[in-house]
């Protein structure tokens, strides 16, 4: 990986993205060299849907309000004034975990974090979310029929 850049800081090529366990710290790196901030959500062990809210919320210090819809969630991802940076990484551990236990509620977490991604291109502020995935989780990706 000598010589990789994932172009943190542009805006442009931030999403929401599936990575390897092991790729979350390096994506933590490189997000803190291009002066991005990092919260880091640990997904693993949730069972319910008000966890899932308040997990997210905690993590990025948003009011309280914030963790208990996911319309309230996305708006306040969708702020992020108090941290003031110029640009923000969530990084997930246990995606893989939590999918297996509640793929609706993974698959309107994706659903969200895309949205709010949408929401700070528009401003021109780089918004990134990487859900790490187990290789099962990757393996099985694979093998899924195609839509």
């Amino acid at each position: 990986m000598q010589g990789f850049d994932p172009e943190l800081a542009n805006p442009a090529h931030a999403g929401v993205f599936y990575v390897a366990l092991d790729e979350l710290d390096l994506m933590s790196r490189h997000a803190h060299a291009a002066q991005l901030e990092v919260r880091r959500v640990d997904l693993s062990g949730i069972g319910d849907r008000a966890t899932l809210l308040l997990r997210i919320a905690v993590s990025v210090d948003a009011p309280v309000a914030a963790g208990r819809s996911w319309d309230a969630l996305s708006e306040a991802l969708r702020d992020l004034h108090w941290l003031g940076a110029r640009g923000y990484v969530l990084l997930f551990d246990g995606a893989g975990e939590m999918h297996d236990t509640d793929e609706q509620d993974f698959d309107a977490l994706i659903g969200m974090l895309d949205q709010v991604q949408a929401a700070w291109l528009a401003r021109g502020v780089p918004f990134w979310a990487f859900l790490a995935l187990r290789d099962a989780d990757f393996e099985a990706m694979r093998r899924a029929p195609a839509l």
